[in-house]
C-alpha cells in the first residue's frame, strides 16, 4: 500500500510503494478528511503512481466509481506538455472527520460520463486579446499585448492593466464562448445582466483587480504592463491550467511567469508566480482593489485570509486572498484619493515562486447572502490549504 497526502499547492505526492500482492484488475483509492467540514475537491493522483495498472490498461479504458457504484468524472492532466499524462484527477465528497472509498478499474465498453458543466480557458482574440478562464461559480480575465498597445493609443475599450478583472456568474454552465459571441454584435453584451446568467459590472483599471501581483516600495505599488504571452495547458471537466508571461517589470527588472489554474467547484483560482529579478526584490504584494472604498476590508495575517465585501449595483461581492501565512510580511487596506489606487496589499516575503488563492463570490449566484458567510468560506479555504485531503491507493 502507498499513501500520497497533497501539498500547500495542491500536487499529491506519494510516500510510499505499490504493495504488489495486489490485483492490478482494481484499485481502491481512500480519501480521508482530517477537518471538521464536509468537502468536495478536485485531488490528483500521479500517473507514476498507477504505473502497474497502465502497464496493464489503457488510459482511456479507466474509470472510476464511487462507494454506491456509480462513475465519477475523471480528467488526465499533461502538466509539463510533452504528449504525456502526468495526473488523474477527480473530485472527491468527503464528510468531516470521514473517508470515502473510490475504486478505479478497466472498463473499456462503459461510456465516459458527460456533463456540460466543466472549466474552461483560451485566449480570446475576438476582444483584442483577452485570456479569461471559469468554472462553474466564477469567471475571471486578464488583458494582453494587444489590448495594452491600443490603450497606449488611445483606443477606446482598450486596457492597460495586469489587474484580474471578474465576471459574475449565476449559471453553472459555461458562458465565456456566449458572452463574446454577444460581444462581437453588442460591446455591451456581457455588462448587462438582462438573462439571467450574470455580467461583468467590475472595474479593474490600473488596480489589482482581485489577485493581481506587484512590489510595495516608498509607499507605492510597481507593477508590471499587460501579459505578453499565453499558454493553454489543460480545460476540461475538473481543471483548467494555462501560464501568462510578462516582460521586465519594476526598477528590479522582475521577469514573471504565471501559472494559473482554476478547480470545479472552487471559488479560488490558484495562482503560482515564478520570478527572476536583476536586483534583489524588497517583497512581492498580492492585491483587492477597495474601488472608492465603500466596502468592508477585514486582514488576518494569522490565518492567512484577507477579505473584500463591497456592493457593487444591486447586490454584495466578497473577494479575497488566501495565501500561507509563514511568508506573509504585513497586511493593509490603503486607501486613496486617487482612482485606482485604493486597494487592499498582502505584503509576502521576497522568493521566487509565490503560490496563493484568489476568488470570489456573488450574492445573486445563490452561492453565498452575507459577509459572514464570505469570511466562513476563505477561513475554510485556509484550512483546506494548510490540511489536504490523503489519499491511500491499494
Amino acid at each position: 500500500m502507498f499513501t500520497v497526502k497533497s501539498s500547500f499547492t495542491g500536487i499529491l505526492c506519494a510516500i510510499g510503494c505499490i504493495n504488489f500482492g495486489f490485483s492490478l484488475a482494481q484499485k481502491t483509492i481512500r480519501v480521508n478528511n482530517t477537518l471538521d467540514f464536509p468537502r468536495k475537491e478536485v485531488v490528483a493522483v500521479p500517473v507514476s503512481q498507477l504505473k502497474l495498472f497502465l502497464d496493464e490498461s489503457k488510459a482511456t479504458d479507466l474509470r472510476m466509481r464511487d462507494a454506491k457504484g456509480q462513475l465519477v468524472l475523471i480528467q488526465w492532466i499533461d502538466n509539463d506538455g510533452d504528449g504525456n499524462n502526468d495526473e488523474l484527477l477527480f473530485q472527491a465528497t468527503v464528510e468531516g472527520h470521514q473517508k470515502a472509498v473510490y475504486t478505479i478499474s478497466a472498463e473499456p465498453g462503459t461510456p465516459m460520463p458527460k456533463t456540460e458543466i466543466s472549466t474552461y480557458s483560451r485566449l480570446v482574440p475576438e476582444r483584442v486579446d483577452d485570456y479569461a478562464w471559469e468554472n462553474d461559480r466564477i469567471a475571471f480575465r486578464m488583458y494582453g499585448p494587444k489590448s495594452q498597445q491600443e490603450a497606449l493609443q488611445g483606443v477606446k475599450g482598450s486596457t492597460l492593466s495586469s489587474g484580474v478583472d471578474i465576471w459574475l456568474k449565476r449559471t453553472k454552465l459555461p458562458v465565456i464562448n456566449k458572452w463574446y459571441k454577444g460581444y462581437l454584435t453588442d460591446p455591451m453584451y456581457y455588462h448587462k445582466d438582462t438573462r439571467g446568467e450574470g455580467y461583468d459590472p467590475y472595474h479593474v483599471g490600473n488596480s489589482r483587480g482581485t489577485g493581481g501581483i506587484g512590489i510595495w516600495i516608498s509607499d507605492q505599488l510597481q507593477v508590471s504592463q499587460n501579459f505578453v504571452s499565453s499558454k493553454t495547458i489543460a480545460e476540461g471537466p475538473l481543471r483548467t491550467i494555462f501560464e501568462l508571461t510578462y516582460l521586465p517589470w519594476s526598477e528590479f527588472g522582475v521577469k514573471e511567469t504565471k501559472r494559473i489554474s482554476l478547480d470545479l467547484g472552487s471559488n479560488f483560482s490558484r495562482f503560482e508566480s515564478y520570478f527572476t529579478a536583476k536586483k534583489p526584490v524588497p517583497n512581492y504584494t498580492i492585491g483587492i482593489t477597495l474601488h472608492r472604498n465603500e466596502g468592508e476590508a477585514k486582514l488576518n495575517d494569522e490565518k492567512g485570509y484577507y477579505l473584500h465585501w463591497e456592493k457593487i449595483d444591486d447586490a454584495f461581492v466578497g473577494e479575497g486572498i488566501v495565501v500561507d501565512p509563514n511568508i506573509v510580511e504585513k497586511s493593509m487596506a490603503f486607501r486613496s484619493d486617487i482612482p485606482d489606487a485604493s486597494n487592499l496589499y498582502v505584503i509576502t516575503k521576497p522568493q521566487d515562486k509565490l503560490v496563493y488563492y484568489a476568488g470570489f463570490a456573488w450574492q445573486k449566484s445563490g452561492d453565498i447572502q452575507t459577509r459572514q458567510d464570505w469570511e466562513n468560506r476563505l477561513h475554510k479555504q485556509s484550512e483546506i490549504i494548510r490540511n489536504p485531503l490523503i489519499i491511500t491507493i491499494k
